[in-house]
């Protein structure tokens, strides 16, 4: 599992796919969002802008995130 540091309060679920490197563009995770591909903490999640904080698991295409709050 790969962990991704924030120094912010939260991140958006598509910044955070982004920011990981997993998805080149804005566009492209928007698309994987909405289509149901992604999951955080288990669930399937089509909110793009979902807030994501220290602790919270992202799955996307056999990648595994852990987000970590510094």
């Amino acid at each position: 599992m790969k962990e991704v540091k924030i120094h912010t309060e939260y991140i958006k679920l598509d910044d955070l796919l982004k920011f990981a490197g997993i998805i080149g563009s804005g566009g492209q995770a928007k698309a994987v969002i909405l289509d149901g591909f992604v999951k955080v903490n288990g669930e399937v999640c089509t909110m793009r802008g979902k807030k994501l904080r220290g602790g919270e698991i992202i799955e996307f295409m056999g990648n595994k995130l852990k987000v970590i709050k510094e």
